[in-house]
């Protein structure tokens, strides 16, 4: 198949380098402890990250996994807004509340990062089910690791999805491990778009490190959902630099070699040299080098200086209006009727 060449879109190199240079800075910010719980970075999957986003409308709406700090500056998320939420920041596009694995905007359709392995995949199906129920001809794009194919909710859901003709595409994003352990290790079929078929539901795989084959496909079967509400797979085959979260080294499963091997076709890398055979400058793509590190460095200054959340808040959010008299005993955490939060240092809570 002919893939259509995205042409010099140097804002798309930019926003790759945006989204490298913040997973390399988030990493360095984690282990100067400014970041708390877990951190998952995506380095090495820029261009399936980008691609895909830029084949979505802006009222389509996403819901991603927990390696999520990509989408969300994709998808238009402000870096501060990000950074800051990554250090637990009022600002920050969770209010601090979500942190790395929960990044949100819902202004921008952006449903959220799920911390629970497939738990995103019912979500993103019954918010594909909602925009059927009001007439809304848009499309969900759904996230997901390839160690979520082997979960119970991946196969309710495309069974539904099927089923009820629902226009969502599921983006599994085949980095070649679900955590430490390879995908021809956990999956009797490892070729997993072709899973669909068992639903007689579109599936492609495409080469997840190419931005102008993950565009194409992309917004080929996102306009099919949109028009067709035909729901399919899209396996986009990339890997991870990193290890799983930033506790893992990543080299107990794999070799420096294999490491070496996957950095060599980085997709950074292959996108300059196609600008720059497409007629854009070595200037031009330096200065979109420049203006995503200054982003970075911005987007950490604003979150070190954001104010944490205020403790009085803990629970807001958490119950519906009209229920204070209800959860009255529960304001500030605490089922007992206590009056305030103490909070034990040498314990960390």
């Amino acid at each position: 198949m002919a893939v259509a060449q995205v042409g010099v879109r140097t804002d798309l190199y930019e926003r790759m380098l945006l989204i490298r240079k913040f997973e390399t800075e988030s990493e360095r910010q984690y282990k100067a402890a400014r970041i708390g719980g877990y951190c998952h970075i995506s380095s090495g999957q820029e261009a399936t990250t980008v691609g895909t986003i830029e084949a979505m409308t802006d009222d389509d709406l996403l819901v991603t996994g927990y390696r999520c700090h990509g989408f969300a500056l994709a998808r238009g998320v402000p870096p501060e807004a990000v950074m800051a939420e990554l250090f637990g920041r009022r600002s920050g596009c969770a209010h601090g509340r979500g942190g790395s694995m929960h990044l949100l905007d819902v202004s921008r359709g952006f449903y959220g990062g799920w911390g629970i392995v497939a738990g995103q995949l019912p979500i993103a199906t019954g918010l594909a089910h909602g925009l059927v129920r009001r007439g809304r001809e848009d499309a969900v794009l759904c996230e997901l690791g390839d160690g979520a194919v082997n979960m119970g909710a991946w196969h309710e859901s495309l069974n539904l999805a099927a089923l009820w003709r629902l226009p969502i595409v599921y983006l599994v994003i085949n980095n070649r491990y679900g955590m430490g352990t390879s995908v021809e290790r956990a999956s009797a079929e490892p070729e997993i778009f072709k899973r669909a078929r068992a639903h007689r539901m579109e599936g492609e795989r495409v080469d997840g490190d190419d931005l102008d084959e993950v565009t194409e496909a992309a917004t080929r079967l996102l306009a099919r959902a949109r028009e067709q509400r035909e729901p399919a797979v899209l396996e986009a085959v990339t890997y991870r630099y990193r290890g799983h979260s930033v506790a893992d080294a990543g080299l107990n499963y794999r070799t420096k070699e294999e490491i070496a091997e996957a950095e060599a076709r980085d997709p950074i890398e292959r996108a300059r040299a196609r600008l720059l055979e497409r007629g854009a400058s070595e200037d031009q793509l330096d200065e979109a080098a420049e203006r995503a590190a200054a982003a970075v460095a911005a987007a950490v200054e604003f979150a070190e200086n954001d104010p944490e959340p205020d403790v009085s808040e803990l629970a807001y959010g958490m119950h519906a209006a009209g229920s204070d008299v209800q959860f009255a005993p529960m304001r500030l955490g605490a089922p007992y009727g206590e009056d305030e939060l103490v909070f034990d240092a040498g314990l960390g809570r």
